[in-house]
């Protein structure tokens, strides 16, 4: 048997104005979780596109348990024993769960000289490995009617189902709540202990620890080195991933909240099962968190703030002023921004360059004689946004779906930016983000906030909720079940308040 299950050598790999890529080795052994660190940006997901044949590599070598190879295509990839769960889910929402798991490797059964797609072994076995990750869902239920976090798990039963030789991971619990991240815990170890080797891309620093056997961490492209988990510390992998120390993971703050800008009162969703009688103020100059349980209906509260929900009851003001908010215009007219939690579904328009992007919510800004758009403008708006928030690509012109979702989460910030918008709802908004990146969007959101903008913050990650905010405000079952000062936060009480009812 071959020391190394997978081998890359030499991969380089460039696209126009950058060199994304150049000579990355990367070395995973048989029956073992090998953890691939960087910052955004650094090439991860690129070098997993390569390896998986999304991308056409431009030098470099792949070899599976000693045997050179030649991936054509993510088909190939499939057949020569490669899955991939990528960061960002790309379902056919209309579709059932099952149909989505087994897309390109229907069963079929021979009617005469007919093949059909077997329905019956299709929806069994989808079951059996839905099961399997511990997610009892219908597989015949269209993909659509799930959460993000449950479309995520169905990703990994289907990467589970296809016993690969080498599983990649690329930020699998980005989405998924402490039980479901057991869940997948318990399945890449026993994965694992059935000799699979798994690449697991996280910028999570307790998931390493706990998952993984080896590191290899890149910067800007180039191989920075590997090494058993267990030999290098937090703070070294942090200064090999950013080339710096990083003395504190938050910034001071030290915004003083004003005024009551924002008055929410007793709004109440359409929906039953959705959020009912919620009521909050948010002050200029503070970062209101909001904490709870996947499923608490906090994103679902927030979208019907900026228009994107219909209410059955409540109201809203701004400056003690009631406003009408049914669509996403009327909030944004009303000097509110928000940033989703889904980056690829509702927030980037993966087609469109970065300068479009940027620009789309503000162009009314940038008319002359208000009626044909001044491109200079907004050329400078774009360069000023892409330095501030340093994010790395070759042109404004670049479309934003060649970016890595780091910088593609910078870009939607720098939209919000350039709208100037009074109160920014940020959901999720350094999910996905590596720390050196997130420690950049923390100090832009203190910078606002001393600005005396408001903002509320939607995260699930506990320390980054107490770490950033100066109140929370924890939800449960679409109720509001509790507000916690920035001073007296602690895990313990916010998740006593998250498992109230």
């Amino acid at each position: 048997m071959a020391e190394y299950r997978l081998e890359m050598r030499g991969v380089s790999k460039s696209f126009p104005g950058v060199k994304a890529l150049d000579g990355i080795s990367l070395k995973v052994r048989p029956g073992s979780v090998h953890a691939l660190m960087g910052e955004n940006g650094a090439g991860k997901s690129t070098l997993m596109k390569c390896l998986f044949g999304i991308y056409k590599m431009d030098e470099g070598e792949v070899y599976l348990d000693g045997e050179k190879m030649n991936i054509i295509n993510p088909d190939d990839a499939l057949h020569k024993g490669l899955a991939m769960v990528h960061q960002e889910l790309q379902p056919i929402p209309e579709r059932s769960i099952a149909e989505n798991m087994y897309c390109g490797r229907f069963p079929t059964r021979n009617y005469g000289p007919l093949k059909v797609i077997d329905h019956k072994k299709m929806n069994e076995e989808a079951q059996k490995w839905l099961r399997d990750v511990k997610m009892d869902f219908d597989p015949k239920a269209k993909l659509g009617t799930l959460s993000i976090s449950q479309m995520q798990s169905v990703e990994i039963a289907k990467a589970v189902s296809m016993n690969a030789k080498v599983v990649i991971l690329d930020e699998p619990t980005s989405s998924l709540t402490d039980n479901e991240v057991e869940a997948l815990f318990r399945i890449v170890r026993d994965l694992r202990d059935r000799g699979v080797s798994l690449i697991y891309i996280s910028h999570k620093m307790a998931e390493i620890r706990e998952i993984a056997d080896d590191i290899t961490i890149m910067r800007d492209g180039t191989y920075v080195g590997s090494w058993a988990v267990k030999d290098i510390s937090d703070q070294e992998i942090v200064k090999q991933m950013v080339g710096r120390e990083l003395t504190n993971i938050y910034p001071p703050r030290d915004n003083k909240p004003g005024d009551v800008i924002l008055e929410v009162k007793h709004l109440s969703s359409i929906h039953e099962r959705s959020f009912q009688d919620c009521s909050f103020e948010l002050h200029r100059g503070e970062i209101l968190g909001f904490g709870g349980l996947v499923g608490a209906q906090r994103t679902e509260l927030m979208e019907a703030i900026f228009g994107m929900r219909h209410v059955a009851s409540g109201e809203i003001l701004m400056d003690g002023k009631p406003i009408k908010v049914v669509r996403p215009q009327e909030a944004i007219r009303n000097s509110i921004g928000m940033i989703t939690e889904d980056r690829r579904g509702t927030g980037i328009i993966g087609c469109l360059s970065i300068a479009d992007n940027v620009s789309i919510s503000s162009l009314n800004q940038y008319l002359d004689m208000g009626i044909v758009l001044n491109h200079g403008k907004i050329e400078q708006l774009v360069k000023d946004n892409v330095a501030k928030l340093s994010i790395k690509t070759p042109s404004s012109k670049t479309t934003i779906q060649s970016l890595s979702g780091g910088n593609q989460q910078k870009v939607i910030i720098s939209r919000w930016l350039a709208n100037n918008p009074d109160v920014l709802i940020m959901d999720e908004p350094t999910r996905g983000i590596d720390v050196g990146a997130k420690y950049e969007i923390y100090q832009i959101m203190i910078n606002l906030a001393k600005q005396g903008k408001a903002i509320i913050m939607i995260s699930s990650e506990m320390p980054e909720l107490i770490g950033m905010s100066d109140r929370i405000m924890v939800m449960c079952n679409g109720r509001i079940t509790g507000e916690v000062s920035g001073e007296e936060a602690t895990q313990e009480n916010i998740m006593s308040l998250a498992t109230k009812f």
